[in-house]
């Protein structure tokens, strides 16, 4: 199809997607509240307009292609000496909590009786990045797995669960009497996302503002191993009994290649700012989208099993990222 042609198919939706992540930006700024959790509400109060043929086109570009472009800008937002200068403890603390509560999300989900790829998506949403990651990691979900419908609870849940743990955390550790570098890496380490990463943190002190910010890019640098990994089981479950999949998809390349170059000084900060800002809004798009196709109905019959899954998920980061800080820091 001519570039024109795929323009003129997609642009309505994407223009949509767009003007539901201005409202909800609008009302993040003015509420203080998250924008994701706006952009999805406001994306689903539209659903009809997914049903509507003039938009659905732009509707799936945002979902997959803006989606994959926000989360390859955000590898700009890491670099080595970030993660190098945080010492050994800390780096060890995400890899295993990582590691572990998406192993634990899998676990429960079978014992759950949900299926082992929702357990993937909210082990990887919870253990990194919250949304951010909910996206990536769906975005190599096979085909034949993958469901909208466990994305958006997926983020839905994991934002309500990162704004509680905002307010309470901070709480644990004056009560606790962690120093302000404990704390960091307490916080870093355990909340879902990043603007709630960084409101606890401040909250506390400067300091710990700072150690909670580079702990939690840590964590978000291991968005690309992760989906990696993902991305290789996928290939080879697609090398077996489908169509073959990628086993490294294009997005994650532009992740570490960016990561890289602002690792060695190559992006000057206005840049990084700039690509920072770029990837913000893409996402928030790509959740808008995300939320016009899926609806209220099918949202609600998925019952309690997969909010259990994330609290046991949540629950779980806490107490090992609590272990490590309070007995082996």
């Amino acid at each position: 199809m001519p570039k024109a042609a795929v323009l003129v198919a997609v642009y309505p939706g994407v223009l949509t997607a767009g003007t539901i992540a201005l409202a909800a930006t609008w009302l993040s700024v003015h509420y203080n509240a998250p924008v994701m959790l706006f952009a999805l509400l406001i994306g689903m109060a539209f659903h009809f307009l997914h049903e509507e043929g003039r938009c659905r086109s732009g509707i799936e570009f945002s979902s997959r292609t803006i989606l994959r472009l926000g989360v390859a800008l955000l590898g700009v937002r890491v670099t080595f000496g970030q993660i190098s200068g945080l010492g050994l403890q800390p780096v060890l603390t995400v890899i295993l909590g990582v590691a572990s509560t998406i192993g634990i999300g899998v676990l429960i989900a079978r014992l759950l009786g949900l299926k082992p790829w929702f357990g993937l998506l909210s082990g990887g949403s919870v253990a990194i990045c919250g949304a951010s990651a909910a996206l990536a990691v769906a975005s190599v979900l096979p085909d034949r797995v993958r469901d909208d419908r466990d994305t958006i609870l997926t983020v839905v849940t994991v934002t309500a669960l990162s704004t509680i743990a905002m307010v309470v955390y901070p709480a644990i550790v004056a009560a606790v009497g962690f120093t302000n570098t404990e704390a960091g890496v307490f916080l870093g380490g355990t909340i879902h996302d990043v603007a709630q990463v960084v409101g606890a943190g401040y909250m506390v002190s400067p300091e710990t503002g700072d150690v909670a910010t580079y702990v939690k890019l840590l964590r978000v640098a291991m968005l690309l191993p992760v989906v990696a990994a993902i991305g290789l089981v996928v290939a080879r479950i697609g090398a077996v009994g489908g169509k073959p999949g990628r086993a490294v998809p294009g997005f994650l390349i532009g992740f570490a290649a960016l990561m890289a170059a602002n690792s060695f000084g190559l992006v000057p900060p206005f840049v990084a700012a700039l690509l920072t800002e770029i990837s913000r809004w893409c996402l928030v798009v790509a959740i808008a989208a995300l939320g016009m196709k899926t609806s209220f109905k099918t949202l609600f019959a998925v019952g309690w099993r997969p909010i259990a899954l994330m609290v046991a998920e949540t629950v779980w980061i806490a107490l090992l990222v609590f272990v490590s800080v309070a007995f082996f820091s």
